[in-house]
């Protein structure tokens, strides 16, 4: 009797009454392994969300730009909703009648032959190493267990053993050895480097980048950076890896980042400016943040490497991420959220040049579409950053620094002109604040 009593008196998320209470819980019961902004956030809808006090926030981190379509957008909620009162997990043992409509759809809407679905941005990565190596040994003739990859300096594509084992992020690696061997880095933004490496080493089965590196402080290369290594890749029969996990789906003001500086006026044209990647990789935005789900795409001469029992996932293309996704990809299009996020982008970052001229606290503003960052004049191990993030916090904007020394904003792609001029006059304000 008493352990029924205990069950029923657990706590409720009722219970927590204020933000610093639901911190020290996360603080007491959870592993410590993030440092979150200390905003504790109880809702969203489209570009706003609130903490436990009701304090109303812009939000210029999008979940790391999971929530482009904005949060809780009414279409993509409905859509979970109904599908998971019908059924909502099959594993794949057996067939669900919305997967396979899904695919047509993702398959069309980016044009490729298959689609190989997951649940997380780390195992879609995953997948496509699978997929690059195996091709490699039965389509190029690369001798099993030779094969290498190549990964850019700076990279960020996760945290799983593998992933890290080619990142040069020591905070993500160290005591986590040994590492997983098959990666060859090279500087990101050159392209002369890259060659020489090709050149050099017959064992490439693949390139593995991101378009811009979010991670690294959105880190945007020059204009023909990712033309060339696609260029590259196929001249020395290489797999051209794109992870568009952070910068796809109308972040960068284009459907994917390797559609370069586009000027597409309805859904993606495939002008000049496209970089077609071999093996496309997809998550966050993908369900408009309201579900895990993640996505490899491919051509039929890359994906049919992989056979029934060789790669999987229980979750993978459950009939609720199905549903999700497609109805995600639609708000895309619909809504225009590509040209809305090329234009604001656009503003965005001449707002922000227009008071970097007349400051000293940041040293630059960078970046495509709404993906951006400010460099701010100070060291990386400063925690002014940090601490400008906090006053903006206080003024009613949440952003996060990255690279000690730079702050990444990213809107929701559904905000408006209004919004976002708001939004700078905070983001302004608040730098003046730290002018030295």
């Amino acid at each position: 009797m008493k352990v029924v009593e205990e069950v029923k008196n657990h706590m409720t998320v009722e219970d927590v009454k204020s933000s610093q209470q639901a911190i020290d819980l996360e603080d007491q019961h959870g592993a410590h392994n993030y440092h979150p902004l200390p905003a504790v956030l109880t809702r969203g809808e489209g570009v706003f969300v609130w903490d436990v006090e009701e304090k109303r926030y812009y939000d210029f981190l999008s979940a790391y730009s999971a929530v482009n379509q904005g949060h809780s957008h009414p279409r993509i909620i409905d859509a979970l909703y109904e599908q998971s009162k019908k059924i909502s997990l099959t594993s794949r043992a057996f067939h669900n009648n919305v997967l396979g409509v899904y695919e047509k759809y993702a398959t069309e809407y980016f044009k490729f032959d298959k689609l190989l679905p997951m649940n997380s941005g780390a195992e879609a990565v995953e997948t496509a190493i699978k997929i690059c190596r195996k091709w490699a040994y039965e389509n190029k003739g690369i001798h099993e267990k030779e094969a290498q990859i190549i990964v850019f300096e700076n990279n960020f594509h996760g945290r799983t053993t593998t992933i890290i084992s080619f990142s040069n992020d020591e905070g993500a690696r160290k005591n986590f050895g040994p590492y997983t061997p098959g990666f060859i880095k090279v500087p990101y933004n050159d392209a002369e480097a890259l060659e020489k490496v090709l050149k050099e080493n017959k064992n490439i089965a693949g390139a593995l980048i991101e378009p811009i590196q979010g991670e690294a402080g959105v880190f945007t290369p020059s204009d023909d950076f990712i033309p060339k290594v696609k260029s590259l890749c196929n001249e020395h029969n290489v797999l051209f890896m794109a992870d568009e996990i952070q910068t796809g789906i109308a972040r960068t003001g284009a459907l994917l980042a390797v559609c370069g500086k586009c000027d597409c006026q309805g859904h993606c044209e495939r002008q000049e400016t496209y970089s077609r990647p071999d093996v496309l990789i997809l998550g966050k935005a993908l369900s408009g943040g309201a579900y895990p789900v993640s996505a490899v795409l491919a051509d039929d001469h890359i994906m049919n490497v992989i056979q029934p029992g060789q790669h999987g996932s229980t979750f993978g293309g459950n009939p609720v991420a199905a549903a999700v996704a497609m109805e995600a990809l639609e708000v895309i299009k619909d809504e225009k959220l590509a040209q809305n996020a090329r234009r604001l982008g656009d503003l965005f970052r001449s707002e922000l040049n227009k008071f970097i001229e007349n400051h000293n606290i940041v040293k630059l503003v960078r970046g495509r579409g709404l993906l951006n960052a400010i460099v701010i004049n100070d060291s990386e191990d400063s925690s002014t950053a940090w601490d400008i993030c906090v006053a903006l916090k206080e003024n009613g904007l949440l952003a996060k620094p990255t690279h000690g020394n730079i702050i990444r904003f990213a809107p929701p792609l559904v905000i408006t002109e209004e919004q976002l001029m708001d939004c700078v006059n905070i983001i302004t304000k608040t730098l003046e604040k730290f002018e030295k």
